[in-house]
């Protein structure tokens, strides 16, 4: 029985190829159809299988058997016996393969087998095996060639068949192989291992199918896992330093290096590519800019996604669907950070055919992968991050956003991709306040995103006090305002500059407050973080003191490197336990503490945060440290007319009786800052306690209680 194919309509749905209405008004261009040059090359594979069909079916007993495909009938064995092999009804074995050449300005399957490197052969089994999924006219063909109505797919003899080529060809044989183009860039799956190879299913992924009829929404299984990473704009004639963002190619070694990793992202077969970074985010800025001054689009792939060695592989990262992802779309691969056991990880992506970038803080281990990956240093942050800044807030090159962007931002190390949320969280703050962009709103969102694990082993202040708050003397302040001036330009003079001193040490900035109790140390720590828009982390000595060896030091290291990577100011309260002097080595306990100062010594000249340590008595802190600090502050106990100025102070927002003078407390009571502030605390109670406002009598009051406190001689004043 012959069996008949009918022609197959090459309009897609809904279309009609009737020509439009003369008065039809004008719209824009219609994009190109990619389903157009899909439903031509389908006609053609159509005549094929009907060929086939109708060779098959000739001289076939069984062919108008209704149950065919579901028994195996005796005249079906007898035919079968009594013909010259299955070699005898192959296609045409002279007719030319399904073309492989552009259909149409759309035709992505065409544009697929030239990106890939596919040959015409790869394409005609690829489209074989598509078939099915566009077009539910070739399920019964297929059952019916492959003699069984379960088997709705082209198996490797069916697409062999339909090819014109040979069953026992050993080359077409091997298309099918794993390490084949096809199975190997995960464009055709062979389904039933253990059913004889001719037998054995063909499945194209649903992905690969909606790419080619022109949808680029990403696997589901993805969601989630991966972000793109776009590849900026570039005006038609512009030069190629413009495709990359403002601000991230400056002159220097991060250009140098960005323009080489653009070279090398640009060729055909790229290497795999090892960014480490001194802090989290530079290694991904970097990566970022090298893509985009390639132009090549990228997947970020987030490791928070779990690996596939995870214990709960099921929720693993699907790997071979996000391959295929980056094949189909040409796109690169970053993966930023790096599990903590990245080799399976690493091995699955090295795969070649797909750029892979990846960036962690780890030193690079040769068991990782092999051959090694071209592993660089990623360059640290900007010491002028002002043009990234104005990008991401969207502000014009000459804009003025209405404050010192410079000056608001230059305490901040954030890579790019960080100031990039950091100023959509600035933008999403105006609005909720309904102003336009200020100072305060980027710098609440950009702490937002150097929020740490510090809170673990400290207790987080965000300030909120000012230089008014102070009451010092003029040195004083100066040395303060030195501090965070170092803060902010640290990154120019140590790093542009080349001021630093070499053999490994850090960019941090170091300084020692010395004075006595309540004299404003821990006060001037708030307000030099406030200044930089950073939050003030108090060290709790009591989480970080062990008394089992080594555990002070474990504790201490934690600290540390999480300081590192944060944007917070570092404040090690009552400094002595920790930073006190060396001792003469008379037992093992002696030994021990040696070693911790050692340690400590060591930490901080690798340090690049902020670390300030307070101390009432400097002769106890070992010299060691004082040489490697910044700048030692000292805080004189205030004199008569600074200690006026703070009882002054201390009154500013508290209701006072007319006649109050605290003038005769300031004179005959020596307190500092922090008793002052003690004894109008007492005296503002006991006006609450009576509702009235504060008196001088109040006054002498919380005094003469800061005076007894104290374990003080209180001296008898006279009537007021």
């Amino acid at each position: 029985m012959n069996r008949k194919v009918d022609e197959v309509r090459t309009d897609p749905p809904g279309s009609t190829t009737s020509d439009p209405a003369p008065n039809a008004p004008e719209g824009p261009p219609s994009r190109p159809d990619p389903a157009l040059p899909l439903l031509t090359r389908l006609a053609a594979l159509r005549e094929r299988v009907a060929a086939l069909v109708d060779l098959r079916s000739a001289d076939d007993p069984t062919a108008g058997d209704p149950l065919r495909g579901l028994h195996l009938p005796e005249e079906a064995v007898g035919h079968v016996l009594r013909g010259p092999g299955r070699e005898r009804d192959g296609a045409d074995t002279d007719a030319p393969l399904l073309s492989s050449q552009p259909v149409g300005p759309a035709d992505r399957i065409a544009s697929l087998t030239v990106r890939m490197g596919l040959s015409e052969l790869d394409a005609a089994l690829l489209l074989i095996a598509l078939a099915p999924d566009l077009d539910r006219d070739f399920e019964t063909l297929y059952a019916y060639l492959n003699d069984d109505v379960s088997r709705r797919r082209a198996t490797i003899g069916l697409a062999l068949d339909v090819c014109g080529l040979s069953l026992l060809d050993a080359g077409a044989r091997d298309r099918f192989h794993p390490t084949a183009p096809l199975s190997w860039l995960g464009l055709v799956r062979v389904g039933e291992p253990d059913a004889p190879f001719l037998s054995r299913p063909l499945r194209v992924p649903d992905r690969l199918a909606a790419h080619l009829l022109g949808n680029d929404t990403p696997d589901a299984v993805l969601d989630g896992q991966i972000r793109p990473l776009p590849v900026p704009q570039v005006p038609p004639g512009a030069p190629d330093s413009a495709a990359a963002p403002a601000g991230t190619a400056p002159p220097g070694a991060e250009a140098s290096l960005t323009h080489r990793l653009a070279e090398l992202l640009a060729e055909d077969s790229p290497p795999l590519v090892y960014l480490r970074e001194r802090r989290e985010g530079d290694g991904l800025a970097c990566a970022v800019a090298a893509l985009a001054a390639a132009g090549r689009p990228a997947l970020h792939l987030t490791t928070a996604a779990k690996t596939p060695s995870s214990p709960d592989s099921a929720d693993a990262t699907p790997l071979p669907q996000l391959l295929l992802e980056a094949r189909l779309r040409d796109c690169a691969i970053v993966v930023s950070p790096l599990p903590a056991q990245p080799a399976e990880l690493i091995k699955a992506l090295d795969v070649g055919g797909v750029p892979v970038i990846l960036t962690g803080p780890a030193a690079y281990d040769p068991q990782w992968c092999d051959p090694d990956p071209l592993v660089l240093d990623a360059p640290g942050p900007r010491s002028d991050p002002a043009g990234l800044w104005a990008e991401a807030l969207g502000l014009e090159p000459a804009e003025d956003p209405g404050f010192d962007l410079a000056a608001t931002v230059a305490a901040y190390r954030l890579g790019g991709d960080r100031i990039r949320r950091a100023a959509h969280s600035a933008r999403g703050l105006a609005a909720l306040d309904g102003t336009a962009l200020t100072a305060a709103h980027v710098r609440l969102a950009a702490r937002q995103q150097s929020a740490s694990g510090l809170e673990q082993h400290a207790r987080r202040i965000m300030p909120d006090v000012g230089w008014n708050d102070l009451v010092l003397p003029e040195t004083t302040r100066e040395q303060l305002h030195e501090l965070a001036q170092r803060a902010r330009h640290r990154e120019r003079v140590l790093g542009d500059w080349r001021l630093s001193a070499g053999g490994g040490r850090g960019r941090g900035v170091l300084a020692l407050f010395a004075g006595e109790s309540g004299t404003g140390k821990t006060l001037s720590a708030e307000v030099v973080a406030a200044d930089l828009g950073l939050d003030l982390y108090v060290v709790q000595l009591s989480s970080v003191v062990d008394k089992y060896v080594g555990e002070t030091e474990k504790n201490l290291e934690r600290i540390f490197t999480e300081a590192d990577r944060t944007d917070a100011v570092l404040l090690f309260d009552e400094a002595d336990a920790v930073f006190g002097k060396r001792s003469e080595v008379k037992d093992s306990h002696d030994r021990y503490a040696n070693l911790e100062s050692a340690y400590l010594l060591q930490r901080l000249e690798a340090f690049s945060g902020i670390a300030l340590l307070t101390t009432n008595l400097r002769a106890n802190i070992d010299e060691a440290f004082t040489r490697r600090l910044d700048l030692v502050v000292d805080f004189p106990f205030p004199d008569k007319e600074q200690r006026l100025a703070l009882w002054r102070h201390s009154l500013t927002h508290v209701p006072c009786a007319e006649d109050i003078d605290p003038a005769p407390c300031a004179k005959d009571f020596e307190l500092a800052g922090g008793a002052i502030r003690s004894a109008v605390m007492t005296a503002a109670y006991a006006a609450a306690a009576r509702d009235s406002a504060v008196t001088s009598e109040d006054l002498l009051t919380g005094a003469r209680r800061e005076y007894r406190k104290a374990g003080r001689l209180v001296k008898e004043i006279g009537s007021w």
